[in-house]
């Protein structure tokens, strides 16, 4: 379960909602780009998606962290008391192990099929979520003469997806927050290591990118969505601390 803070009573009494009403409040502000990152994405995307099929929405999945789970899909439609079948065939899966298979399937298979939706009807029943974006793109075999490039094209590709009005989910595990610092410490004393540049580089692009963020993480036991980055009423960006439990 998910609880927030009671913003009317204004006590430290938190009143409790389902993760299902998350993603509604999600779809409600129709953000173009939303951003899911940390601990236990990938189980949530596998969710997501569940969720998003049970409502008659087709959903394209892209995979480059090899994490989406259709058991999770399955469970979700069992406790809905939906058929999995019916839910699993309104999700395409289609994964990427390196970053140029990742480019392709962006540019090419997923811009070919949603260009076959047609009709503004039918657009507002698919969704994208990108699970694993930046993955790929961290193999220290590739140059960052060539990394960089190609993950920019990637995003500007998704960038015009998402005007045309398809929404896109990011889940992403492999990000680190753009606001850390360049050398990291040991968690146990003794030493630390530098961060990744590219690993830095890509994750502040993805943040700059998405207009909806949420950090997934852990406290004291409990795993806790942050809102980092939301939309006010008029749909300007607004940074924020909103604080859920699950």
């Amino acid at each position: 379960m998910l609880r927030t803070p009671n913003s009317e009573l204004r006590t430290n009494l938190p009143s409790v909602i389902s993760l299902d009403e998350v993603l509604l409040r999600v779809e409600s502000e129709t953000p173009q780009k939303s951003l899911f990152w940390g601990e236990g994405v990938g189980g949530i995307s596998s969710y997501v998606a569940g969720w998003m099929a049970g409502r008659g929405i087709d959903v394209f999945v892209l995979d480059g962290a090899n994490r989406f789970d259709p058991y999770t899909v399955s469970s979700f439609a069992k406790k809905a008391s939906l058929s999995p079948v019916s839910l699993l065939k309104r999700i395409r899966i289609a994964r990427a192990f390196t970053c140029y298979q990742m480019a392709t399937l962006i540019e090419e298979r997923l811009a070919s099929s949603l260009e076959q939706a047609e009709g503004i009807a039918q657009r507002q029943k698919l969704r994208v979520i990108l699970l694993g974006l930046v993955t790929p793109f961290l193999d220290e075999d590739v140059s960052e003469r060539e990394v960089r490039p190609l993950f920019e094209r990637s995003l500007r590709k998704v960038e015009g997806m998402a005007a045309g009005g398809i929404p896109f989910f990011l889940f992403e595990p492999s990000v680190v927050s753009p606001k850390s610092p360049s050398f990291s410490p040991s968690v146990k004393g003794g030493g630390g290591k530098w961060l990744n540049p590219q690993r830095t580089y890509l994750a502040r692009r993805l943040f700059q990118f998405s207009d909806l963020i949420w950090r997934i993480g852990s406290d004291e036991g409990e795993t806790k969505i942050v809102m980092e980055k939301g939309l006010t009423a008029n749909g300007s960006l607004n940074s924020t601390k909103e604080v859920f439990e699950i």
